[in-house]
């Protein structure tokens, strides 16, 4: 398995995220042939789903019942984005493994975070350069979101820039970094009080 430039990971985010709202689709099922760039894409796809569900969470005229059904949505998906996070810090080291050096510098933020990183700012990059093209919005408003669209960028090629070094460290001893288990508790029906209190003996 070869580990892409982050410039080629942000692109093929970026691509599937204006793919999947061109088709309308919900639940994208990410394709392709390099597993990395595949579970990359799934991990991706989490991020969208969360994005959208958060938009439904502040809407005002949506009944309780939907509102905590989107909740829920939203926690389930945020389990789900952080379990591919673990995935891909896994595959990263399988990968890195062999010139890792255990003696060298802990980073303090992992390859595969930093992955998830780059989908939110695709997607901030997306939705911001929309807003910067409404027809029907002012033209202040879209000067506005034109100039945060710039900041964004910034932001993402500054990622992308850190994530290169921090896997060409790696591969060259002189820094690592690890998988950690994010255990959201609340997630938890055995870690989450509000949970564990509330069952039925013998449930």
């Amino acid at each position: 398995m070869t580990i892409p430039r982050a410039a080629d990971l942000a692109g093929a985010q970026a691509r599937a995220i204006a793919g999947w709202y061109a088709a309308g689709c919900a639940a994208p099922e990410p394709a392709g042939a390099d597993p990395l760039l595949r579970l990359v894409l799934e991990q991706c796809s989490r991020n969208y789903q969360l994005w959208n569900q958060e938009d439904q969470a502040r809407r005002t005229d949506l009944p309780d019942a939907a509102v905590a059904a989107v909740k829920r949505a939203i926690d389930r998906l945020n389990q789900q984005r952080n379990d591919l996070v673990e995935r891909l810090d896994e595959a990263l080291l399988a990968e890195l493994g062999p010139g890792m050096n255990p003696a060298a510098p802990l980073n303090s933020e992992t390859a595969g975070s930093m992955i998830d990183r780059l989908a939110i700012l695709a997607l901030k990059c997306h939705h911001m350069r929309r807003e910067s093209e409404r027809a029907d919005a002012d033209a202040g408003h879209r000067a506005r979101c034109t100039a945060k669209l710039a900041v964004l960028g910034e932001q993402r090629a500054d990622l992308e820039r850190c994530l290169d070094e921090l896997v060409a460290a790696a591969r060259a001893g002189a820094r690592r970094f690890r998988v950690y288990r994010q255990y959201k508790m609340y997630n938890d029906p055995e870690l989450n009080p509000e949970l564990y209190r509330r069952r039925p003996p013998g449930g």
